[in-house]
């Protein structure tokens, strides 16, 4: 089943169970995946789907630091739920463990010694994470690891 299919069939879901939130937050990320459609003029890929899912993923983080910041718990606690939603569609995260072995790994493949090759290794090591790690967590692994 791929992605759109399983967030359709989960509204159903929630429509048959009477979960209000989880629905609302399921039907925003699916007008979200038919707004990028319609941008891209043909239907999105597995792997485009989850290149939405991360950009929605990415504004819940973005707005649950303001929200924190402006000491707006209630909105924090809703971003807090949609970001769980949210996160249930995607790949399972890299652990530290992981993400460091892919770095070596990469950095061997690709003959990298020195911060110079930053961008030779982030360039290869991106599609290899993509939708597992988050890209500032790369970069500091990368970066430490290079010097």
């Amino acid at each position: 089943m791929s992605l759109s299919e399983r967030l359709n069939e989960d509204m159903k879901t929630f429509m048959k169970s009477g979960d209000k939130f989880a629905l609302s937050v399921v039907r925003m990320l699916r007008s979200a995946v038919k707004n990028a459609e319609i941008d891209a003029r043909k239907t999105l890929s597995d792997a485009e789907v989850l290149d939405v899912l991360a950009r929605e993923v990415k504004q819940r983080k973005d707005a649950l630091q303001d929200f924190e910041k402006a000491g707006r718990t209630d909105l924090a606690e809703q971003a807090k739920a949609e970001l769980e939603i949210i996160q249930r569609y995607l790949p399972q995260p890299l652990t530290e463990e992981e993400l460091t072995r892919l770095v070596e790994e990469t950095i061997r493949e690709t003959g990298a010694s020195s911060k110079a090759d930053m961008g030779k290794v982030m360039g290869a090591l991106m599609p290899k994470v993509k939708g597992r790690a988050d890209g500032k967590q790369v970069n500091a692994v990368v970066q430490r690891m290079l010097g």
